[in-house]
């Protein structure tokens, strides 16, 4: 029986010293914006009020409650329980200490021996004396998430506190200290072999997805299931689970089982490279085979869906999860700059069939081999792979994000990934490992609609050769209730550097000045908007054309290529400007529906070589038919038309044969030369969209590629510049 607890925290330069005030605390939660709650503190995501919150990072903070008397029958026990602790801590009953702590992902239990006052005081952040201050270098010695000391989408705010579940638990005699099912499908998928863990008092119990009993056993027994149903990702078929049951005479457990296989194999043709002499490692297996079949795999980075952790909810996960499913996507790629998400997070991708790309909580820095840091990294390594081993959704395990570069510094000898390497065989053998992303032929980036060169995602991605992108953008600015969130829209348009567009990453967040509000090059695309609703549209209207281009060209480069993950999908906060497809807290920018139509799994898609056009010039596309997922693609016809400022002109009329699953098939190029609309160009006046814009030559017009094809249709949004 769990019993839930009524805490106060206040905070102290030490823990010698008890806080002079003490104020109700939310659990799960966090220390900082208890407290800023309490003394009226403003809104933190609001301007630049989140640097009030800096002198937090120097304090130790103390909770404390009072443990209710309970009445414990013959042979119970009472535990103190807590799933994460943000992130060093001491815990004292009536003053004296009970255990000590460092580490936010591993579950804690500590027996209780008598009633009283029960603290937890939480020490400072972790912050690396070698890095350099005010950075996430002060992550480089702790698993504590990088992100969390600031990067190019999240303000330098460092949570601590009692961040996830933590409550009272009385243990019966009888408790189940084990409980668990294991199994191995046989090769041709016609049965599973389970083995059920535990002791042999225990009596499990096996439904199927419909909830009809299947099996019965005791603990130790292993027993075949005929014909299980198998658990598939998002396109590819139902995401079955059966839940089991452990139960004794006074106590009860239960979990899930998704029945599939899943290995990293070589991309076709990866085998072949390099050619010739003197020759190297080939790239890297990086297609995810599911149950024997090749998956194309479209999604998304995920980052904390909160800067506060302890915020995180059940429904907060909900809504993101499922605007991934309506998205097409079929993967999320857990970036190691973040936390390891909370348990309904992983429960929720079983559920709607979302795999996870799960990264350990290491991110752009080089994780030395101190011998402390290497000891907290293993424990808190174990308790996560022990914890999320069970959960179907786990595609791979990898040590962490951009490691092997110029700026990290680390190398497959660093004494972190060889231990990360190690307990992911020694833990979970059989889910592949990876040493981090991007390796030998992936790729990450770039982050921009058009490159500093002056190509556009357009001429970029057609001469790539990646066997996956795991990392790529294309900016825009927030929605405009997003944007109206943080300041009022006198401080925000015209959109200039200032204070409040520097914190919220309108300016200088990445390289240079432009990202990720990309100004300069929306007006050399649009010209001067006159309002923020029509810069915020332009924007978006980039943002969706890019994205479409670089997942649709991604998945014609298949087999060779298997996988399209953007960068990244929702914010923790609201920014003025990211590349994300959802903004804080969970609002869709226009992009999102664009690239769920980019994601399904059959569409006519078409390889536009730019997105500007003039009155004379030559359009052409190449016009593909995309097939990932198990299904053929039937015969069919498809309409290719192209509407040029309120004139439509028939292309071409493509009639297809039938498709085999999982495989694309190139169709015709279209042309047409575009025809001049305007005998005087000077000084035109452009109406375009909820604006006007003064042009010294010509006139802008939208011009849309229109593909007519029952439901593998497909449009293009491009501009026609007479």
């Amino acid at each position: 029986m769990k019993h839930n607890l009524n805490w106060q925290l206040g905070h102290s330069p030490s823990p010698k010293n008890k806080p002079s005030k003490m104020v109700k605390a939310t659990v799960p939660g966090n220390a900082n914006i208890d407290w800023a709650a309490a003394e009226n503190m403003p809104d933190w995501k609001k301007g630049t009020n989140y640097q009030a919150f800096k002198w937090m990072e120097d304090c130790w903070w103390l909770y404390e409650t009072e443990l209710p008397a309970i009445d414990l029958q013959a042979g119970e026990q009472l535990f103190f329980v807590t799933k994460g602790i943000d992130y060093q801590y001491q815990i004292m009953l009536n003053g004296k200490l009970l255990y000590e702590h460092e580490g936010m992902f591993s579950t804690v239990e500590v027996p209780l021996n008598s009633t009283g006052l029960l603290q937890v005081w939480v020490a400072p952040p972790p912050k690396d004396t070698l890095g350099a201050k005010d950075t996430r270098d002060e992550a480089a010695q702790s698993c504590k998430p990088a992100v969390s000391y600031g990067w190019d989408f999240h303000p330098r705010l460092i949570p601590v506190g009692i961040w996830d579940e933590t409550y009272l638990e009385v243990r019966p005699a009888s408790y189940i200290k084990q409980a668990a099912v294991e199994y191995s499908l046989a090769d041709d998928f016609s049965s599973a072999q389970l083995t059920f863990v535990g002791s042999n008092e225990v009596a499990f119990r096996l439904y199927d997805p419909s909830g009809t009993e299947v099996l019965k056993a005791a603990g130790g027994e292993t027993l075949n299931l005929a014909s299980p149903k198998l658990w598939w990702c998002n396109g590819y078929g139902q995401p079955n689970l059966y839940r089991w049951e452990a139960a004794t005479s006074s106590d009860k457990k239960s979990g899930y089982i998704g029945f599939r296989t899943l290995e990293l194999s070589m991309n076709q043709g990866t085998w072949d490279e390099p050619d010739g002499f003197p020759k190297g490692r080939s790239p890297v297996p990086i297609t995810i085979t599911l149950n024997g079949i090749p998956v194309f795999a479209k999604g998304s980075n995920w980052v904390n869906p909160e800067v506060f952790t302890g915020t995180i909810t059940d429904e907060t996960y909900l809504r993101l999860i499922k605007l991934a499913k309506e998205s097409n996507f079929n993967i999320l790629r857990c970036w190691g700059g973040a936390i390891i998400n909370k348990q309904s997070f992983y429960q929720l991708c079983d559920e709607y069939g979302i795999l996870v790309w799960q990264e350990f909580p290491l991110a752009c820095n080089d994780y030395r081999n101190g011998k402390h840091y290497l000891q907290i990294l293993e424990q808190e390594a174990r308790a996560i792979i022990k914890r999320l081993k069970p959960h179907p959704c786990i595609a791979m395990w990898c040590g962490g994000n951009e490691l092997f570069n110029n700026w990290s510094k680390m190398t497959d000898q660093s004494l972190a990934l060889r231990l990360l390497n190690k307990l992911c065989y020694e833990l979970d053998p059989q889910r592949p490992f990876l040493m981090t992303s991007p390796l030998l032929g992936m790729a990450h980036g770039c982050y921009v609609f058009r490159y500093p060169d002056g190509r556009e995602v357009f001429q970029v991605m057609p001469a790539a050769r990646n066997t996956a992108y795991t990392e790529f953008g294309v900016p825009s600015i927030s929605n405009l209730e997003c944007c109206l969130a943080i300041a009022e829209e006198k401080y925000l348009f015209p959109m200039e550097v200032n204070e409040i567009t520097l914190a919220h990453h309108a300016f200088y967040a990445w390289v240079g000045k432009e990202p990720w509000a990309y100004l300069e090059t929306i007006q050399d695309y649009f010209g001067e908007a006159k309002t923020f609703k029509q810069l915020i549209e332009w924007s978006q209207w980039l943002q969706a054309e890019g994205y479409k281009c670089i997942f649709e060209e991604a998945r014609r480069q298949k087999p060779y290529c298997s996988m399209a993950i953007n960068w990244c999908f929702n914010e923790p906060w609201p920014t003025l400007a990211n590349n994300s497809l959802i903004n804080y807290p969970a609002q869709p920018k226009s992009s999102l529906k664009a690239v769920a139509a980019s994601c399904r799994n059959q569409l006519i898609s078409a390889r536009i070589p730019k997105f500007t056009w003039r009155s004379g010039e030559t359009f052409s596309a190449d016009i593909w038919l995309l097939n990932d997922g198990v299904k053929p693609a039937p015969a069919g016809k498809a309409e290719i038309l192209l509407e040029v400022a309120g004139k439509t002109y028939n292309l071409h009329e493509w009639k297809y044969k039938e498709v085999d699953a999982n495989v694309n098939l190139e169709g015709p190029t279209v042309r047409l030369r575009l025809p001049e609309l305007l005998e005087d160009k000077a000084d035109a006046v452009v109406i375009l969209n909820q604006g006007t814009v003064k042009r010294d030559k010509g006139q802008l017009h939208e011009m849309k590629l229109i593909i007519r094809a029952g439901e593998l249709s497909s449009e293009y949004q491009l501009l026609f510049n007479e």
